[in-house]
């Protein structure tokens, strides 16, 4: 048996015992050794995709592998492992079209905390393990690891989505974890003037760090008019929406000039529907294309990802504001929620 933090219904979570897993003959089983809290697991434990009844929290981890199905190869029990928070099988008509992400159905890549038990646990299950598991190089600890399994890999499919030109002009909102690594991303992609939208200042700090040129503190001046000041009146080639939410949305729609790229990154988790801008959208006629994605899967993109770390183009240990053990992963999560703090991004410690 193994201990597993869980999902009780809406709004109620608890620990409990769960039966390790065994893996299928393409699977995997991975001993986990550390985790992240997102803000993901708020909106699943508020009702956001629904109902869930004693499902394991969590999609982002790395660890050991424990078990391996006997098809699975170029891996051995006790290999330091990452997976990414989406695991697709590569095998359906929409991994094959080339939307892994949206494996089988819309969103179906994102599996654990979703359709199947997530990783707050001291043992989690990897479909398709030949696809979805990933070696740690072994300069590069657990602790930063992990973070490429969902905040970079969302930040940056945020900045690649954006059409950002090499050169041209792009305003990321909020600058949470994802939108700080989608300010990283643009850069990596050759932005050349990043503005970085927020109204905490010690975020703002940190999107300077990550690769900002300019920073707006929307509490202190409308960003949508900073955004034309910087840009003799035009507006930027794109913008990136890193919050989930209906203001961001209307203000990337805004500040985006005509034929630019609005990439939605963020997860939105509450209301019915999301309203664009009418006439800022050009009564539909504008040339402005919405973008909208769920982070890659595969360890392709976690390879790659990796690498990025272990030859310094990006150093995401910063983001991590807060440790808890695994048996305090209630309380990460109530400050997640909260924000309180100065949480950024809270790491579960297994071992």
């Amino acid at each position: 048996m193994m201990k597993a933090f869980v999902m009780e219904g809406i709004g109620e979570v608890a620990f409990m015992d769960k039966p390790i897993p065994d893996p299928g003959p393409n699977d995997a089983v991975v001993k986990t050794t550390r985790a992240l809290v997102c803000t993901s697991d708020v909106h699943t434990l508020k009702g956001a995709i629904g109902d869930r009844r004693n499902l394991t929290l969590g999609h982002e981890a790395v660890g050991v592998v424990a078990k391996l199905g006997s098809e699975v190869r170029g891996f051995k029990e006790g290999d330091r492992v990452a997976v990414s928070a989406i695991t697709p099988c590569f095998h359906c008509e929409n991994c094959q079209r080339g939307y892994t992400s949206q494996c089988e159905t819309m969103l179906g890549g994102w599996k654990f905390a979703n359709t199947k038990d997530g990783n707050f646990a001291e043992y989690f299950h990897v479909n398709d393990a030949n696809a979805n598991l990933t070696p740690i190089p072994a300069s590069i600890s657990d602790d930063i690891a992990v973070y490429a399994c969902d905040m970079m890999s969302t930040g940056f499919m945020g900045a690649e989505h954006a059409n950002i030109p090499l050169g041209g002009t792009v305003a990321i909102f909020a600058q949470g974890p994802v939108g700080l690594m989608a300010t990283v991303g643009a850069r990596l992609l050759g932005a050349g003037l990043v503005i970085a939208v927020d109204g905490i200042a010690k975020r703002l700090e940190l999107s300077r760090q990550f690769g900002a040129d300019v920073t707006v503190d929307y509490t202190q001046a409308d960003p949508i008019e900073e955004i034309r000041k910087l840009t003799a009146g035009v507006g930027v080639d794109s913008t990136i929406e890193c919050l989930g939410g209906q203001t961001t949305f209307e203000a990337c729609v805004k500040a985006t000039r005509p034929g630019g790229t609005i990439s939605v990154a963020g997860y939105f988790g509450h209301g019915d529907s999301v309203e664009i801008p009418r006439v800022q959208w050009g009564v539909g006629m504008s040339d402005k294309v919405i973008r909208t994605g769920l982070c890659p899967g595969g360890n392709v993109r976690m390879s790659r990802l990796l690498g990025l770390i272990e030859r310094g183009r990006v150093d995401p240990s910063p983001l991590t504001t807060h440790k808890f053990a695994f048996d305090q992963v209630d309380k990460a999560l109530h400050l997640m929620e909260t924000k309180e703090d100065g949480i950024l991004k809270p790491l579960v410690v297994f071992d």
